[in-house]
């Protein structure tokens, strides 16, 4: 999803929720990864590449180590999701469409960005002067402009159990 569509929010939510239940998990969140594994990165088609390519490798490994990981990154060409699910596989990659629109974005603009964007301070902005390519099949897709945040994690739960991925 964009900027402020609410996947942060959602992705420690459901962290919190599956935590609760006895599941281990962890949440790699793209904005924590670009303070530390990904600082050297910017929002060239490249350098994202490179970061959802970071990000899913260290998904893999911490897959492999039991965990259940939520990515919670803004990952706007379809190719380079489907690069992510070849590193962590099919079986571990679950793709969530945060699909809130771009005007509900804009409106939550938590961080000043999209003010920024639209001033062309910001080059390559997810949405605004660079393409975002939804999903053509997500698992799911969520709403989080209409959907509840207590609703959106029961669904993810909801459809981690029917898939056998979790039991509660």
């Amino acid at each position: 999803g964009l900027s402020g569509s609410g996947k942060s929010t959602l992705a420690y939510e459901t962290e919190k929720r599956l935590t609760e239940i006895g599941k281990t998990c962890y949440v790699l969140d793209g904005d924590n990864l670009r303070f530390g594994l990904n600082k050297d990165l910017g929002f060239s088609p490249e350098d994202r590449k490179e970061n959802i390519r970071r990000t899913a490798e260290v998904a893999r490994l911490f897959n492999e180590a039991g965990l259940i990981v939520i990515a919670s990154l803004i990952s706007p060409f379809i190719d380079d999701r489907m690069m992510a699910k070849e590193i962590i596989g099919d079986s571990c990659f679950k793709e969530i469409h945060i699909s809130t629109s771009i005007e509900v974005c804009e409106q939550r603009d938590p961080k000043g960005l999209y003010k920024k964007a639209r001033k062309g301070e910001i080059p390559d902005f997810t949405g605004i002067s660079s393409p975002y390519e939804p999903p053509l099949e997500p698992d799911m897709l969520i709403d989080l402009g209409a959907a509840s945040l207590d609703d959106a994690v029961n669904s993810i739960l909801d459809y981690m159990v029917r898939e056998g991925i979790i039991d509660i």
